[in-house]
């Protein structure tokens, strides 16, 4: 979707207002064609079906022709270069699926709540993702975003919780390594530790039933969701015992790896930005909260990954809205939002380059207590 359908050719550079809203969310939802939440299973499924379709196509194009090649099995550069460019190709898909099932975790696939959740389960779980567990903590982001206390994901630092090694991120160098490291621990981390998740007084994990993230009502979920991602790291290992631990590399590993590295990407750069804040206890509202989030251009990438990257604000005000309409309310309610919309078509690879070093940490706003903003001076 083409960035001036969204948004004015003039890019904003200043702080979003704090304040309470002028308008409420009932305002803004007038101001949205009411089809736009309307979800159609035939018009879901099928777009899901073509991912499918995609999906094993790119898998048996490599298992049949690629890796068969004695050009790619006997040059290590050709072997190399087709990996990465099969694990690009086939992450995409697998971020689609993720997406699909993040959706389903809104109940925004379809009108059944077990159409949803089936699909969702077995999408996320085809890549690795505990459907059930991040469902339930991904609904307490939502109802506490912006929060500097109790925001579920990406707790922000202040400065003096800042490690050291922070002060050197103007260093490219180092730059450079931390984002290689977020890319490709930060999602498992975060799913087996809770790893920049919310503090809790016990380990936390989304594998573990018994973990404080969930209630004693959600524990059978958790292990459903265990048993998913189980059963593919089965298949996984079956695979790797008879085609070797290389071809489960190149088909899966790689791909996967390529996911987890887009989904870190787009969700860090959704919301962290200097321009939007976070509010402690006594400032805190969920439709400020909610709002404070930033729709960024990810160009061709918006498409590929169902306009989760432009349409970030109308997610977290209409969660249960199919991403199909998403772009059309968007352009309905940023007139009603006004200032408190924010848009930045910075290519993602400059924004990402730029989020690392300039938004370490939070500090509070010294003539409005309760509000703070990302920083990174020491």
């Amino acid at each position: 979707m083409m960035k001036q359908e969204l948004d004015s050719p003039v890019k904003r550079s200043s702080r979003s207002p704090h304040m309470k809203p002028p308008f409420t969310l009932g305002d803004i939802k007038k101001a949205v064609p009411p089809h736009c939440f309307e979800r159609s299973v035939i018009r879901s499924l099928s777009r899901l079906l073509v991912d499918v379709i995609i999906f094993f196509s790119l898998y048996y194009i490599v298992a049949t022709y690629i890796l068969t090649s004695e050009l790619v099995l006997s040059s290590r550069l050709y072997f190399v270069t087709s990996c990465i460019i099969y694990s690009a190709l086939q992450g995409c898909i697998m971020a689609r699926f993720w997406a699909i099932g993040h959706e389903c975790g809104h109940n925004g696939f379809s009108d059944y709540k077990w159409l949803d959740d089936t699909v969702g389960f077995i999408v996320h779980s085809v890549v690795l993702f505990p459907y059930f567990s991040f469902k339930y903590s991904h609904h307490r982001h939502h109802l506490r975003t912006g929060s500097l206390e109790e925001e579920e994901f990406d707790i922000p630092l202040l400065k003096s919780q800042v490690p050291l090694v922070f002060k050197y991120l103007k260093n490219p160098l180092a730059r450079l390594l931390v984002i290689a490291a977020v890319l490709m621990v930060a999602v498992p981390l975060y799913l087996l530790v809770n790893f920049r998740g919310r503090a809790y007084d016990q380990l936390a994990s989304h594998f573990d039933p018994y973990s404080p993230i969930f209630s004693h009502k959600q524990r059978v979920h958790v292990l459903l969701s265990d048993a998913g991602c189980i059963t593919v790291i089965y298949v996984l290992y079956t695979l790797a015992l008879s085609r070797g631990f290389t071809w489960v590399v190149f088909i899966y590993i790689g791909p996967y790896l390529f996911q987890n590295a887009m989904l870190i990407i787009v969700a860090l750069l959704q919301h962290r930005n200097p321009l939007v804040p976070y509010y402690n206890s006594s400032e805190w509202e969920w439709l400020k909260g909610s709002l404070a989030t930033i729709d960024r251009d990810f160009g061709i990438l918006n498409t590929v990954f169902l306009q989760h990257p432009n349409t970030h604000v109308a997610h977290h005000l209409f969660p249960k809205m199919p991403h199909y309409h998403a772009v059309e309310a968007t352009k309905a309610f940023k007139p009603v939002l006004g200032e408190y919309y924010q848009y930045d078509y910075t290519p993602f690879y400059k924004a990402l380059w730029s989020t690392v070093s300039d938004c370490v940490y939070v500090e509070e706003d010294e003539q409005n207590k309760g509000i703070y903003w990302y920083n990174s001076k020491f």
